[in-house]
């Protein structure tokens, strides 16, 4: 079948779009608020509390808690650890990354009638970092699995004269073409042919069906892997006051996610029979999108002791764009033979919808009048409800199948407590996220705990928090093939310095 020959250089419209997963879907959708010092350094439990930029933007009710206008900014240090084991090795990286993950600021107007029940409004604009995705995972070891069932699994069932180069096409041209006519798919199955990974049964046009040039055994892999980006938003919020005990909230947020990732694997093998003994293989990817969600909150003061709130937070609609570079390298030892495949192309993909899960959640803080306050709160969030769409007549069906059967409903409790002495407040919390998997031996539980100190110069506060979180997973080095998953221990320890005045 003649395939479409491209005349844009360099860069490949996909028709089919890239296959997103339900990673794709997790990544994106579990952000939280990172906050201010102190909203850190009592774990997020500000649900009934209000009086913080960062406890209005996990309920919105909490800018008519605020007496006077009020304005913070927060910076923070966040390092990353993982420990990797794969195979019979375990393997030790860390990444660190700085950022001004928040600023805003609340205006307060106060309605001078004091018989008016409305006693003030509020309205408060900032911008909140939800996720950091610096990372960096290396791996090293021997097993039994090798990145040629990559390929084999993708091209069995495809026709060879569709992952092959016409006459005179350059690898460039080929690439480019069989993207913009087949998809992505067809083009990693025309990197294991062109590479010599692949072996089909028959040399005809027809041919369906492909075996490895790796022989079965033992095979050394080494797997990096390295992101940067961010995921956040930018909100303009409206809270008001009545009868000074019920405080109401609405945030309208707009979101903004960067993602760009690269993964390297190095493979070799000295198996019998294997005509390709070494393998490095380089992906890129680089994600952009915005989208829009909503909050409703409400904060009810049951007396001078304790506050309760609640929160409903509306799924987030994105819309997601992407794109991918490709290479790969092969030798056969025996005769020197090279095979480098190298596009040079960029993958642009049609755009894609994402709708995360809405989240509810409930709270209740205790005030020990000026000695201090302990705030709990419990969220509920359905994973499995979130869903990949598109304009472009891309069928998700199977994806979001997967979604709605793989991952389920999660709970998150944060508790954080504050107790103050002359112009210091010193403050502990702990949290607890279930994992969004239905097997939590693939994604474990979140844990983690957090400590804080402030300083209050009267109309200024100057605030340090220290957060520390461990979870465990495995990490799959590609979707489609049989490599073994990297378990992986991962920490996170995050310095917060808030600086906020009374304006």
């Amino acid at each position: 079948m003649k395939k479409l020959i491209l005349t844009l250089i360099g860069v490949a419209s996909m028709l089919n779009s890239y296959s997103q997963d339900h990673t794709d879907a997790l990544r994106y959708s579990t952000g939280e608020t990172q906050g201010t010092a102190r909203f850190k350094s009592m774990s997020g439990a500000f649900g009934a509390l209000g009086g913080d930029i960062s406890a209005v933007s996990i309920n919105p009710a909490g800018s008519a808690i605020f007496n006077s206008s009020h304005g913070a900014l927060s910076i923070s240090s966040l390092s990353t650890s993982n420990a990797a084991s794969y195979g019979s090795t375990t393997q030790n990286s860390k990444i660190n990354a700085f950022d001004l993950n928040q600023i805003g600021a609340s205006f307060v107007f106060k309605n001078k009638d004091p018989e008016a029940s409305w006693n003030k409004f509020v309205i408060s604009v900032f911008y909140e970092q939800l996720d950091n995705y610096s990372n960096k995972i290396f791996t090293a070891g021997s097993t039994q699995n090798t990145i040629g069932s990559y390929f084999t699994d993708i091209a069995n069932g495809l026709r060879l004269d569709e992952i092959s180069a016409l006459p005179g096409e350059s690898i460039s041209q080929a690439y480019n073409a069989i993207g913009a006519s087949y998809g992505y798919d067809f083009q990693q199955a025309y990197l294991g042919y062109e590479s010599f990974i692949l072996q089909p049964v028959q040399d005809s046009n027809d041919n369906t069906a492909y075996t490895s040039n790796i022989a079965a055994g033992d095979f050394y892999q080494e797997y990096s892997y390295a992101s940067t980006g961010y995921n956040g938003k930018f909100s303009v919020n409206l809270g008001l006051q009545y009868n000074q005990n019920i405080s109401f909230g609405i945030n309208l947020n707009s979101h903004f996610i960067n993602y760009e990732r690269s993964t390297y694997l190095y493979e070799e093998n000295t198996n019998v029979g294997s005509t390709i003994n070494q393998v490095d293989f380089e992906n890129t990817l680089l994600t952009m999108g915005e989208g829009f969600s909503l909050q409703l909150g409400s904060i009810v003061k049951v007396n001078d002791f304790i506050r309760l709130g609640i929160t409903y937070d509306s799924p987030t609609w994105l819309t997601l764009r992407e794109e991918t570079t490709q290479y790969i390298y092969t030798l056969e030892d025996a005769t020197g033979l090279e095979a480098e495949v190298d596009p040079g192309v960029i993958n642009v993909f049609p755009q894609y919808r994402l709708q995360t899960p809405a989240k509810i959640m409930g709270s209740a803080a205790f005030i020990i009048g000026k000695k201090g306050l302990l705030s709990v709160d419990f969220s509920r969030k359905d994973y499995g409800s979130t869903k990949f769409k598109s304009s472009k007549n891309v069928d998700y069906s199977q994806q979001n199948s997967f979604i709605s059967n793989t991952l389920k409903a999660a709970n998150t409790l944060r508790i954080g407590g504050e107790l103050r002495h002359k112009e210091f407040s010193y403050r502990g919390g702990y949290k607890m996220e279930q994992s969004p998997y239905e097997d939590s031996s693939i994604y474990g539980d979140l844990k983690g705990i957090s400590l804080g100190v402030g300083y209050n110069f009267g109309n200024a506060r100057l605030d340090l928090a220290y957060e520390n979180s461990k979870r465990d997973f495995n990490h799959r080095l590609y979707n489609a093939s049989n490599l073994d998953a990297a378990k992986l221990n991962t920490t996170n320890s995050n310095v917060s310095l808030t600086f906020s005045v009374s304006l």
